[in-house]
């Protein structure tokens, strides 16, 4: 495992997750970002070309972003950031946040959360700086030192943002449904944790979960996959919803032997919060093509793209998020079919072979043939992990 990373002072995406612990597997990007984002990217962080992306101008202040002691393993960025309040947990040295703080403009506010002292400081090094260069009046980030299972401590507001992101963090924590929980009592109604993390195809067994490396390497801390539905809905979330999945492969005998059986994904997911309404229905869909950056389409997850100008028919569960979402004046939408039941506002029954399983999802992609991640190819945009 030796000789896999250089120097603190220099590295960027090669197996740092965003609070500066050594990853052999980066969690890689989250989720396929397109528009505005995939050109950050590229440009910004020297990442190549993700799947499924448009080209979009970047505008001059975002490639000016810089900060110091990047260990980020990519940007978890989702669509329709404008005038947004988000909360970043483990934002590490910032540039995250930075990066951000352009997309939901002078209106907009990023906090970044970081349980790293020093990381914290480093991050408000460039306040003044990224302020300047975004031709900003005034500061629209703030960074807090503390726990990300501790937010109310920290002071941060019940339903005070919008958007809550995270990058391979939550899987540190040992009480999952303490940071959900947290994540819920600060998000307002019709927001939303969009974020990428391991997940483990089985409980994970103490031996993995005691084992230091592995810990470490953010897989003695995966999230049994099918547990993170339990936890979120207990807590009020709608069910998960897919958008990306890559297989991740160990390349060590004495780890593997250590696994067995247990197998690990890097996954993005999105969990909603939405007001309890009435029982949502399935409904037809146009969307206006109106979101920066997805003009054409929106891949909005792992079962539906919405193209410009044409009719798609969604699920009750689907219809209650971009009704009571941030999307909703981004659609047109047209009642069909009867009433579902619903549990928290969302509707269990779906009108299609929905993807949930982040394996299945990932197998497919791969066709079920391991393959790790060309030498070059930066580790983060590649279809697969490797330890």
């Amino acid at each position: 495992m030796q000789g896999l990373h250089g120097d603190n002072e220099t590295q960027q995406c090669v197996g740092l997750d965003c609070c500066g612990r050594l990853c052999i597997h980066p969690c890689g990007v989250a989720g396929q970002p397109g528009g505005v984002a995939s050109a950050l990217l590229r440009a910004e962080l020297g990442y190549p070309r993700c799947r499924n992306v448009e080209s979009w101008p970047l505008p001059e202040t975002l490639r000016s972003t810089r900060t110091f002691r990047y260990y980020g393993c990519g940007l978890v960025v989702p669509e329709l950031l404008e005038n947004c309040r988000i909360l970043d947990l483990g934002c590490g040295s910032g540039r995250d946040c930075y990066v951000l703080s352009q997309l939901v403009g002078e209106k907009g506010h990023v906090t970044g959360i970081d349980m790293t002292e020093v990381q914290v400081d480093v991050a408000k090094t460039y306040l003044e700086y990224h302020m300047e260069k975004f031709g900003f009046q005034a500061p629209n980030v703030t960074f807090i030192h503390c726990c990300i299972e501790k937010l109310a401590e920290a002071g941060v507001q019940k339903e005070s943002h919008d958007i809550v992101v995270s990058n391979c963090v939550i899987n540190l924590v040992p009480d999952k449904g303490q940071v959900l929980r947290e994540v819920y009592h600060v998000l307002k109604y019709g927001g939303e944790l969009y974020f990428s993390d391991v997940y483990a195809s089985l409980e994970v067994p103490e031996d993995i979960k005691s084992h230091k490396v592995l810990w470490g390497e953010c897989l003695g801390g995966a999230l049994y996959w099918k547990d993170l539905a339990i936890i979120a809905q207990k807590i009020g979330f709608c069910p998960p919803r897919l958008v990306t999945a890559n297989l991740i492969t160990v390349q060590n005998k004495e780890l593997e032997s250590v696994l067995g059986d247990c197998r690990f994904v890097s996954a993005t997911f999105r969990l909603f919060k939405l007001p309890k309404t009435e029982p949502a229905k399935r409904c037809r869909v146009v969307y206006k093509g109106g979101i920066t950056g997805h003009e054409r389409e929106l891949i909005f997850d792992a079962n539906f793209t919405f193209k410009e100008g044409e009719a798609v028919d969604v699920d009750g569960e689907t219809a209650a998020i971009l009704k009571n979402s941030r999307f909703a004046p981004e659609f047109l939408f047209t009642p069909v079919g009867a009433e579902l039941l619903v549990a928290q506002g969302c509707s269990g029954l779906e009108t299609k072979d929905i993807i949930r399983d982040p394996f299945k999802l990932a197998e497919e992609s791969d066709k079920g043939k391991p393959r790790h991640a060309p030498d070059g190819s930066g580790g983060c945009c590649g279809k697969k992990k490797s330890c």
